[in-house]
């Protein structure tokens, strides 16, 4: 238990310093940035206190709010994407979920991509539409959800594959 709490405090600090030392610098095409921060709630370990993630989910949020002056979109997609976790682990792992038997890095790439996609997308269109709150620049928002999804995506399977233990 002591080690997993260590390991989830760890994996907080270094990811909220990494999207904002490195992930919130980059501007690929003027407004690409990848939001790697939320591998915390996608990687988060499935049997835990429900409560407990969602208040890590919203601090993770907030600080990143804070860091970014965004006023709260991050807080809100963070927490949105924590609560409605469980119907997207057990529409991609299925069974594994209902025994609380998923370890993220002994899963197959399909399910994880499965996962790790429509979280992320939900994520950046919540995130988005936040941000421009403007019906009217609906194009814009999905254009930027889905640009900013895919990159994050493609960085947060890399990520998980390079960090995670290796199957045995």
């Amino acid at each position: 238990m002591n080690n997993l709490l260590f390991s989830n405090i760890g994996r907080f600090f270094g990811l909220v310093l990494v999207q904002v030392l490195i992930c919130n610098q980059m501007n690929f095409l003027g407004h690409l940035n990848p939001f790697i921060y939320v591998l915390f709630v996608l990687l988060y370990p499935v049997g835990s206190n429900r409560l407990q993630f969602l208040f890590w989910s919203f601090t993770l949020g907030i600080i990143i709010d804070y860091f970014l002056d965004t006023g709260g979109a991050h807080a809100a997609a963070c927490v949105t994407i924590a609560y409605i976790r469980p119907f997207f682990l057990k529409f991609a792992f299925g069974a594994a979920y209902e025994y609380q038997a998923i370890k993220f890095g002994q899963t197959e790439f399909f399910p994880r991509l499965t996962y790790f996609g429509f979280l992320i997308v939900i994520h950046q269109i919540l995130l988005f539409s936040l941000l421009f709150f403007d019906r009217y620049k609906i194009d814009l928002i999905m254009s930027n959800a889905l640009s900013s999804s895919l990159f994050t995506l493609f960085l947060t399977l890399v990520l998980s594959a390079l960090f995670s233990p290796k199957k045995s």
